[in-house]
């Protein structure tokens, strides 16, 4: 049966240890198994926490032998973006620079995860310091491979957890988003993803030093999970909800808010902006749009989101403005060709002067009112997560025309992060062999409602994952050319193919 755990969902893999059907060391083995068959061809584990994974999962296996209640997700693997801190385990954002900056405690929902029960596994690939394009491509461990085509990007930038969630790796996978970094790789590599509400899950992203970042950092980067169903979401969902004293941002506000009456009023949007959708996508968010109706949803098409090309606008300006003093250490950090995608931003938006960058937070506030108020007449919003199938690696670094498509493609994804309200990205089915997919949006800290309707999707059209990876032998040996050997207490290794 051990071959067979990897593929079970995470809460049946939980129900099996809390039962005593299996052990939690037979679950992590099964899944370290996995790893050692398919990693080498994808790319997506590059710290492997084996023995730390092993005495985790024998723990948890000596409290449900000493009659102790288990977690809902006792014995779950998973994965954790390499920007996230795991005690003792270096988080190495991808670069050089970064190979030996041990954390000295967990992240707060690395922490979430473990006291419900879950144990992690192994950190998972990002582009270089997480600004080095959309495409999962580091200093330090090298490209990630879809496992549906290697032709085409996994997405990102939390491309190695979408990948390990795809192919059996782990369960779930822990990244975050700014605008789109969960919610792109859960449809490049069809998996289901949930960027919450700002506020909604406790974070720390102090991770190179005592000081907090800027506040449109604050504001934007949310941590979230990747599963491969929307049930498994959700019970990921439950555990990171929450406070933590370490973050005075995040609310606590009740997971589950009142039931609303009637059918949940939906807009659908296929093209937000005008600015074109494939019709791949237009038809994904079209066969969501029919199950949404299915389930009982009053479903409507509207002529486009509330302010688009202001929100775009204001978020590029806020963000280099932003970003701008600390450029040039961090050009030199992404290194030659890593240091493309920022610059191309940089040269195209001028920072703005500090008239400009107060007139500027007033306009996110008014938008985020316009925002709030279209969704208190629909309290939903159906659209696509990026408007075409996976592109090319490397597509946004390429030159400036690939840039501002794939910038175009994401452009709902950052609106949603920079208004601060909960999507969740959903799987539809697949297009000439490529996973396709929508994102459900909903009102702030209504994620119960955004998790209720990609349900009711996915329980119509289907689940995708897992899948074995369909690349050839040269993307497999790229793959195992990029592994190197990190310290740790375990040695926190990647696997060598």
């Amino acid at each position: 049966m051990q071959d067979a755990l990897w593929k079970m969902s995470a809460a049946a893999q939980a129900e099996a240890v809390r039962s005593a059907e299996v052990s939690a060391v037979e679950l992590v083995d099964s899944h370290l198994h996995r790893i050692a068959e398919v990693n080498p061809q994808v790319n997506a584990v590059t710290q492997l926490l084996a023995e730390r994974a092993r005495e985790a999962a024998a723990q948890t296996d000596r409290r449900r032998a000493a009659g102790e209640a288990l977690g809902p997700l006792a014995g779950v693997p998973f994965t954790v973006k390499e920007s996230t801190a795991v005690e003792g385990v270096p988080t190495t954002f991808g670069a050089e620079r970064f190979r030996h900056a041990v954390a000295p405690a967990d992240a707060p929902p690395v922490a979430r995860l473990r006291a419900a029960g879950a144990i992690p596994i192994g950190h998972s690939n990002i582009p270089t310091l997480i600004l080095a394009g959309m495409h999962t491509r580091s200093e330090l461990f090298g490209d990630t491979v879809n496992p549906w085509d290697s032709s085409r990007t996994p997405g990102g930038s939390s491309g190695g957890d979408a990948v390990a969630v795809a192919t059996g790796m782990a369960a779930l996978g822990l990244g975050n988003d700014s605008g789109g970094s969960v919610r792109i790789p859960a449809q490049f590599c069809g998996v289901a993803g949930l960027k919450p509400s700002a506020g909604r899950f406790p974070a720390d992203h102090r991770v190179l030093g005592p000081d907090d970042p800027g506040p449109a950092s604050q504001m934007l980067v949310t941590d979230g999970p990747l599963a491969r169903s929307v049930g498994d979401l959700r019970l990921a969902f439950e555990a990171l909800a929450g406070t933590d004293p370490r973050d005075p941002r995040a609310v606590p506000v009740p997971a589950y808010g009142e039931p609303l009456p009637g059918g949940v009023k939906v807009a659908v949007v296929a093209d937000p902006g005008g600015h074109g959708v494939h019709p791949a996508i237009r038809g994904a968010v079209a066969s969501a749009a029919d199950a949404l109706r299915n389930a009982g949803y009053d479903v409507r098409e509207v002529p486009d989101v509330p302010r688009m090309a202001e929100a775009l606008e204001a978020y590029g300006r806020i963000t280099v403005t932003e970003f701008a003093p600390s450029w040039p250490v961090v050009r030199g950090l992404l290194g030659t060709g890593g240091d493309r995608y920022i610059a191309m931003a940089m040269e195209q938006t001028p920072p703005a002067s500090a008239e400009e960058l107060m007139k500027l937070m007033g306009t996110w506030l008014n938008i985020r009112r316009s925002w709030a108020e279209f969704l208190d007449e629909y309290p939903l919003l159906l659209g696509p997560v990026f408007t075409e199938p996976p592109v090319e690696p490397g597509l946004e670094s390429r030159d400036r025309s690939g840039r501002d498509r794939v910038a175009s493609g994401m452009r709902l994804c950052t609106v949603t992060s920079f208004v601060g309200v909960p999507g969740v990205a959903v799987p539809t089915g697949t297009a000439d062999g490529l996973p396709c997919g929508v994102q459900i949006v909903g009102r702030a800290f209504r994620e119960d409602l955004c998790l209720d309707a990609a349900q009711a999707v996915e329980d119509r059209l289907g689940v995708l994952a897992p899948v074995d990876p369909r690349v050839g032998a040269r993307a497999g040996e790229r793959a195992r050319a990029v592994h190197r050997q990190l310290p740790g207490r375990d040695r926190a290794r990647p696997l060598r193919g």
